[in-house]
């Protein structure tokens, strides 16, 4: 394993046409790249606005809708799921062949529309129904957002770019939170409020419907980004046949496979976690929803978006003094970090020390993303980044955003039998998912290392 790990150091003469191939290839200005890649993670932010607030409003959703936590896993995880994937590949096989900055813009606009149809629905079939149109509308935003990342930065400064893109994960999560809380703390989920039009609601439901509004927006603002050119590799199509890019993924399928199986496992302690702890805090510790919002909320921006931020700036770093591996060993320092942390949690006596190693987990959990996305883009032709980027997305939503709640909450309902035991359920996922996900990208870094053999 040591051998494995070991650092090896890109030689000159591999560099220099690779420095004149990126030379030629006349890459966008700088700051059109870096505006296009802010605008992106707005958009990202909002995708994750619009998923996460409904974590925080699990325990009136519940009391309101009379429903059990494996229920509740199902509107967080699978109805989003559900059209996320079903959606994900077709958008994404137009996206390698049409405008991503039109597919992204149209993404957003459906998504806002279906947050805001959350705030009417009165029922579990209704809300199903709404957080199904939130996962179809957010299928199209990440592949075509991947590839066209890759067609505006060269491959070394394109970690960080990544990084920016995904810091969006935890500014959306934090912004829901401290929204959600201070709406809280105006009118409490679980109250009943009279409107013109809408008539008698929740507090719940208003929380969605003002979510819904800022999407319209940023969806007109998205047609200010330009469609780059596509940096086409050598000899690519303009539409690559379906069994050459199957074939091109066999070639390499111990990275494909060790890369997705890796992030999704990790993606499944992350996302089966941010579901449940405003619910963890609340049963454990007897925290209040606007005391969560304000407290956690805060933890989720500055420990997330920092440790985003720092592993994409880690492995750009790497990438540019010439580790081959950089890319994979951002993410590799944080899965095996993350596997004491995320077991270790749930299980605190206080509230604080929860946060203190919360804090830690999303720090850590943002830190894989720039390198590992930026890995995939490397390994894939121009053409084929969208479908490749949709297959990685359908992997960790299968298994990370909807396997990662239920599974929790299964373990809740049947394993222990007790709503009060959620910290139990959580600290056994983790303890079984964590170390997983490390053999995974193990796997990965080794067919990574036999694809730049192959010379990528």
């Amino acid at each position: 394993m040591a051998d494995n790990l070991a650092r090896r150091v890109i030689p000159a003469a591999e560099s220099v046409p690779t420095m004149a191939m990126d030379a030629e290839k006349q890459w966008p200005p700088s700051r059109t790249a870096w505006y296009v890649a802010i605008m992106l993670m707005l958009a990202n932010t909002l995708s994750f606005v619009d998923r996460q607030v409904f974590a925080l409003l699990v325990q009136p959703i519940k009391m309101d809708l009379q429903i059990s936590d494996t229920a509740i896993s199902v509107l967080y995880g699978l109805s989003f799921t559900l059209f996320y994937v079903i959606v994900g590949i077709p958008v994404a096989r137009l996206a390698d062949r049409s405008s991503r900055r039109n597919i992204i813009a149209a993404s957003v606009f459906v998504w806002s529309l279906a947050t805001a149809l959350c705030g009417v629905a009165k029922n579990f079939t209704q809300l199903f129904v709404a957080r199904v149109g939130v996962g179809a509308g957010e299928g199209g935003l990440g592949p075509a957002a991947y590839s066209m990342l890759a067609d505006y930065f060269p491959p070394q400064r394109l970690p960080a770019a990544m990084g920016v893109y995904q810091v969006g994960v935890y500014m959306g999560g934090a912004a829901a939170l401290l929204l959600g809380g201070a709406l809280s703390t105006v009118i409490p989920p679980g109250e009943s409020i009279t409107l013109p039009l809408l008539g008698t609601m929740k507090g719940w439901h208003l929380v969605f419907l003002a979510l819904g509004v800022p999407g319209v927006l940023l969806a007109l603002l998205l047609l200010t980004v330009r469609e780059p050119r596509r940096m086409e590799h050598k000899g690519s199509e303009a539409k690559v046949p379906l069994p050459q890019f199957f074939a091109h993924v066999n070639s390499r399928k111990m990275a494909y496979f060790g890369i997705g199986l890796g992030f999704a496992l990790m993606i499944l302690v992350g996302n089966g976690s941010a579901a449940w702890i405003p619910a963890f805090l609340e049963r454990k510790y007897g925290w209040t929803t606007a005391q969560i919002g304000a407290v956690y909320g805060l933890i989720v921006f500055f420990c997330g978006t920092s440790g985003t931020l720092a592993g994409g700036l880690f492995a750009a770093t790497l990438r540019k003094r010439g580790v081959e591996l950089a890319n994979l060993y951002a993410p590799l320092l944080g899965f095996v970090l993350l596997i004491p942390i995320t077991i270790a949690y749930p299980l605190m006596a206080t509230a604080h020390a929860a946060l203190v190693l919360i804090g830690m987990m999303n720090f850590f959990a943002g830190f894989n993303f720039g390198g590992g996305l930026a890995a995939l883009q490397e390994l894939t032709p121009n053409r084929m980044r969208a479908l490749v980027s949709a297959g990685y997305m359908l992997t960790i939503n299968l298994i990370g955003a909807a396997l990662g709640p239920t599974i929790i909450a299964l373990c809740t309902d049947y394993w222990f039998g007790d709503p009060r035991r959620l910290h139990e359920a959580i600290a056994l996922v983790c303890a079984v998912a964590s170390p997983l996900s490390v053999v995974a990208l193990l796997i990965g870094i080794r067919g990574y290392k036999a694809a730049k053999l192959q010379g990528l």
